[in-house]
């Protein structure tokens, strides 16, 4: 099997180190540090800036203005959108140095991360699950939640394909778009087969 090519703009920097996968656009102004890995057939729009040690999966689509702080891991398929904003410390201070207090941030595959929100450090967003623009995140999301707001509180359910899902009395729902079935139970959503 042949490596495809991946690009990356000419006023883009990528440090001696950083693993790029084959397929990936990395666009205009973004800076990839040594120690970052990219998976394959991701698309890195204008302005991003993507740290050591963090980790992002294959198919990831991240958009304008996002930097992707050291700690941060993102599985296959996650979209993050413009001008989203990752933290690494909890309680930063200029004059203190930090770096050892790091915490790790996990966005699952297939997740969803709108315009302008803001992920707070240490927590985990399950997959597929949809963050609605300029939502701040701070604790965990369960795959398949709708959040929304300042803090972030779950709205609903989505599907895979990031349609609303509507659960009848006995926690079954099929989602509008793909006919796709699901099971809510005890707080938790999973795919039927």
């Amino acid at each position: 099997m042949e490596n495809k090519p991946f690009f990356v703009h000419p006023s883009s920097i990528v440090d001696q180190g950083a693993q790029i996968g084959g397929g990936t656009r990395i666009w205009h102004f973004c800076h990839l540090m040594p120690t970052c890995r990219i998976g394959e057939d991701c698309n890195i729009g204008q302005n991003v800036f993507i740290d050591n040690n963090t980790v992002i999966g294959n198919g990831v689509k991240i958009q304008n203005n996002v930097s992707v702080y050291n700690g941060v891991v993102i599985e296959d398929g996650v979209f993050l959108g413009p001008s989203m904003v990752f933290t690494n410390v909890i309680n930063p201070r200029s004059f203190i140095e930090r770096k050892n207090e790091f915490k790790k941030t996990l966005i699952r595959k297939g997740a969803t991360v709108g315009a302008n929100t803001t992920i707070i450090c240490g927590v985990e967003i399950g997959a597929f699950s949809l963050i609605g623009a300029g939502a701040v995140v701070t604790k965990d999301v369960p795959a398949y939640a709708l959040m929304m707001g300042n803090p972030a509180r779950q709205k609903g359910w989505v599907s895979e394909a990031g349609l609303n899902l509507h659960f009848n009395d006995d926690g079954l729902a099929i989602c509008p778009g793909t006919g796709k079935r699901y099971k809510l139970d005890k707080g938790s959503v999973t795919v039927m087969e």
